[in-house]
């Protein structure tokens, strides 16, 4: 007799609300179901062909979620949310990192509690639900610009592009123009595509500085900004929490 095996699961709250997803989309709920770690998902980790062409974590990711989603469709931020939870939900909350003081250069272990990494506020009134758009009106070039948020897609796309770029010309540096031609959707309201990557490849440092900064605005996020208290009391406040090899390989020894 076949046997169905039931895996604790949790629910996930989606740092962007579901604000941005279509209302047609499960992501539109705001929140996911994951379930806990198992062997399979350790497979998953220890398989060198995902970890050769880099698609071992997104691998992993989709084997975790139980919400009937579409994988593509996630933002940047809320899959951010989604590895950290894969991370307590594989091997706990505890995050043992180590930490070099900038002041005195010193390095030490320390632990973080995972738990403790908190979505960033969104200001709600930016947002038109269901709808993945934004306009900015340009500082210097007075152009207004339509942008939208990228996703697991658009980041799949953007790095096939640069790819393909680098194999006319290894010399050549895309990311930037690249990434505004998969980030703005109109200008002026134009949506034509030519004109489109026309414009991104003459905009002026300075406007491609704001969009960007509206950009980190909007985007639904978590905040991976943590505090260190260092082994004889000091807090040192602001750091980067480092995503290292033994995020999701804990007995790797890195």
């Amino acid at each position: 007799m076949e046997q169905n095996y039931k895996y604790p699961t949790e629910q996930i709250d989606l740092p962007s609300k579901g604000l941005i997803y279509p209302p047609e989309s499960p992501l539109s709920k705001g929140v996911i179901e994951m379930k806990y770690m198992t062997a399979k998902e350790e497979d998953i980790l220890s398989n060198a062909n995902f970890i050769k062409n880099g698609t071992v974590i997104d691998k992993l990711l989709q084997s975790m979620i139980v919400t009937p989603i579409d994988y593509k469709e996630l933002l940047n931020g809320d899959k951010n949310a989604i590895l950290i939870a894969a991370r307590i939900l594989g091997y706990g909350k505890d995050y043992e990192i180590l930490f070099t003081d900038p002041k005195t250069g010193t390095t030490e272990k320390t632990i973080v509690d995972l738990t403790l990494l908190e979505a960033k506020l969104l200001d709600e009134s930016l947002y038109t639900p269901g709808k993945n758009e934004f306009s900015l009106q340009l500082p210097f070039s007075k152009v207004t610009v339509t942008f939208k948020l990228l996703n697991h897609n658009d980041e799949n796309k953007i790095e096939k592009e640069i790819k393909g770029l680098e194999k006319i010309n290894a010399q050549g540096a895309y990311d930037v123009t690249t990434r505004l031609k998969h980030t703005i959707v109109a200008v002026n309201g134009d949506r034509d595509q030519a004109n489109i990557r026309e414009f991104c490849d003459n905009m002026l440092a300075r406007d491609v500085k704001a969009l960007r900064e509206q950009i980190n605005k909007v985007m639904p996020d978590v905040n991976m900004k943590i505090d260190i208290t260092r082994s004889n009391g000091d807090v040192v406040e602001g750091v980067d929490l480092p995503i290292g090899v033994n995020f999701f390989w804990p007995d790797s020894g890195v």
